[in-house]
């Protein structure tokens, strides 16, 4: 009887574990870019600016300026991505809960996770973008939350650095290469879509995989 709660229970825990996995999706299918459109000034066609590489890695020229977004929206859930600079480091960033709003500039409404090298892990609001915690730094005109909660944690330009975002009910946790950096509470909107910045600098993007928290 022993033996067979022993391999009832292990055969419980695979089940879970094959779920936990199945529960999250690559957001780039690999072979093309449905599901997601580029929005640039001036306009570009999106297999200019973007490209899908072997081994599920997607290239950017990082130009014009502008973003690239899922058509769906998301609320709660665990974000994990990849990216490294495939040239000269420059300025980039991760947009969360992009909403609709004026469309006569570039960024959208959103809350930007900074990869800018040497800025990475910093929150900045875009476009009217609101949180609870006061900025402890500006950025032209808008008010930023810095990271180093826990010191730095970006990796050296060319290698591959990751994120981890938990968005839940408002709250947006960040974490960079494993290290927890930064952190906003009562985040309005607390949904929408996820992009990326176009910069001016190339990079690449790999294992951006999306996680249901609900």
């Amino acid at each position: 009887m022993n033996r067979l709660w022993t391999m009832l229970g292990a055969a419980l825990l695979a089940a879970g574990a094959a779920a936990s996995q199945a529960a999250a999706a690559d957001l780039f299918n690999g072979k093309d870019f449905s599901g997601w459109e580029l929005q640039t000034t001036p306009a570009a066609p999106l297999d200019s600016v973007f490209t899908m590489l072997p081994d599920g890695v997607v290239a950017s020229t990082g130009q014009p300026s502008g973003f690239l977004a899922t058509t769906e929206s998301y609320r709660n859930y665990r974000l994990h991505l990849e990216w490294r600079w495939s040239g000269k480091p420059g300025n980039g960033g991760v947009l969360l809960h992009i909403s609709p709003g004026p469309m006569d500039r570039v960024w959208p409404v959103s809350l930007q996770l900074q990869t800018k090298h040497g800025s990475t892990g910093d929150l900045l609001p875009m476009a009217g973008y609101a949180f609870a915690e006061p900025p402890t730094s500006a950025a032209g005109a808008s008010p930023v939350i810095k990271a180093r909660m826990a010191g730095d944690s970006e990796l050296a330009a060319g290698q591959w650095n990751s994120a981890d975002i938990v968005s839940r009910d408002g709250t947006v946790e960040i974490s960079v290469n494993g290290v927890a950096q930064n952190k906003v509470t009562r985040a309005s909107p607390a949904s929408g879509r996820i992009g990326f910045q176009l910069e001016g600098a190339p990079y690449e993007l790999r294992r951006v995989n999306l996680t249901p928290l609900d």
